[in-house]
């Protein structure tokens, strides 16, 4: 009896996790990238969820060749909810944002909604935006 009970409680448990996990409201983001200056290296491209880790450890993060100056990549099965996007042009293939003397810029770079920073690094406040639909479009130029 106490086997029946244990596995009947084991398998709603179960049941009910894999319900919470279905019901959470999950979307795409899709990057597109244009204007890169050419077509060599990689873009790196790097989706953050939330202000403390912004610049600093990616949610998720993609690689994608550059094709006429432009890529797009695809994030999926993504929580509703606020991210932000930044990504540089890794010319040399070192997968590193390479700076002159530590706080210069040497690769093109970009940040959604056009986030622009001032002696220093854009702002999370400047550069998120809110999922909160099936498939949100966000557009980058370099």
């Amino acid at each position: 009896m106490k086997q029946v009970l244990l596995a009947t409680l084991l398998l709603v448990a179960v049941s009910t996790n894999v319900l919470n996990a279905q019901d959470q409201a999950m979307g795409k983001i899709r990057v597109t990238v244009s204007e890169a200056s050419s077509d060599k290296g990689n873009m790196i491209i790097g989706l953050y969820d939330s202000e403390k880790k912004w610049l600093e450890k990616v949610y998720m993060g993609m690689v994608s060749e550059i094709k006429d100056g432009k890529c797009e990549v695809l994030f999926e099965k993504i929580p509703y909810g606020d991210y932000a996007v930044s990504l540089f042009h890794d010319k040399n293939n070192n997968k590193k944002f390479d700076m002159f003397l530590g706080f210069m810029p040497k690769e093109d770079y970009g940040t959604s909604n056009g986030a622009k920073g001032n002696f220093g690094p854009p702002k999370w406040e400047d550069a998120k935006f809110k999922l909160s639909e099936e498939e949100k479009l966000i557009t980058i130029k370099l």
